[in-house]
């Protein structure tokens, strides 16, 4: 099944920290870009020496600005490559194509008042939602924690949404967010739902702060990025349906490397977390690197976009 891609063009490349840049993507010929929700991303397809990569990112921006999307990219050396193909190949005015918005960390609607906290680039989601829960008039708090100024991404437009809503926290290990959270949490009226999106060891210990103070896990809620930071190696699999055996290099998931075969396997967040990549398997042990897998089918079934071989050989049931 083909991907359904949108060309955009980039408008405007803007330097946010040593590390992130923006990039405003707009629609060719102004015809209008998908309305999106608060916490949507799109995956971009990004130009590579070899390939192209697909990365999703969050959009940054207003839900109802449907004349341009804006995206926030890390720069990461020593990931596969895709952030570094934004930063170094993409330019202003290159055209380069994304998929329409999916949305896998939505803002509760059952919600009357949030608390949100936000860890280095984990803040890109919580744009849309300070425009959202502005504009519908829901009580929100943002708490944002950055290793320093240089570092606080997209302030000035988060500071724009949220007037009067923002907390920020010049923080290197979550001690400063964690003591500023410990009053916050310990006093919100029912009804309040918790939602942050950040580096994995912040966002274990804000929710490990929020069960401590009795809250519900009906009302926690996070959005995990760059789960797989495990050593990779190259492994190899079998298609059952045709012997086939495809190798996969250590630069590469096994979901790109099927890709690559050109077997279509369909995906919403290429990251673990969705579970729509999810693949039979009928004989090996996976790497089981994703958070959407119960144990009991780890036996059964595997990620390929993120999952690995940990013992062959690993036959898939495709």
């Amino acid at each position: 099944m083909a991907v359904t891609t949108i060309k955009v063009r980039v408008a405007e490349i803007t330097e946010l920290t040593p590390e992130i840049r923006a990039f405003d993507l707009v629609p060719l010929n102004g015809t209008p870009l998908p309305p999106f929700s608060p916490g949507s991303h799109v995956v971009v397809h990004v130009p590579g020496e070899d390939r192209v990569r697909k990365n999703p990112y969050s959009l940054a921006s207003s839900p109802w600005e449907q004349d341009r999307y804006r995206i926030a990219v890390r720069r990461i050396d020593e990931g596969r490559g895709g952030s570094v193909g934004m930063h170094e190949r993409v330019r202003w005015g290159d055209v380069i194509e994304i998929e329409p918005p999916h949305n896998l960390f939505a803002p509760d609607r059952a919600a009357t008042r949030h608390v949100l906290v936000a860890g280095g680039i984990g803040v890109t989601p919580f744009v849309a939602y300070a425009h959202a829960l502005a504009r519908d008039g829901v009580p929100f708090e943002l708490h944002y924690a950055f290793r320093g100024p240089e570092h606080a991404a997209l302030l000035d437009d988060l500071a724009a949404a949220s007037p009067g809503a923002l907390s920020t926290y010049v923080d290197d290990d979550g001690t400063a967010v964690l003591a500023g959270l410990r009053e916050r949490l310990a006093g919100q009226p029912l009804g309040t739902h918790l939602s942050v999106c950040g580096p994995a060891p912040m966002m274990d210990a804000v929710l490990g702060l929020a069960r401590e103070l009795g809250w519900p896990e009906s009302r926690l809620h996070l959005e995990r990025f760059a789960l797989d930071e495990a050593p990779r190696l190259p492994f190899s699999v079998r298609l059952a349906s045709t012997d086939e055996v495809i190798e996969v290099p250590a630069e590469l998931t096994l979901l790109e490397a099927l890709e690559d075969r050109g077997i279509e396997i369909p995906y919403l967040c290429r990251q673990g977390i969705c579970g729509e990549c999810r693949t039979p398997i009928v004989d090996g042990t996976p790497d089981h690197r994703d958070i959407f897998l119960p144990a009991e089918e780890h036996g059964s079934a595997l990620m390929p976009c993120v999952s690995r071989c940990a013992r062959g050989p690993l036959v898939l049931d495709l």
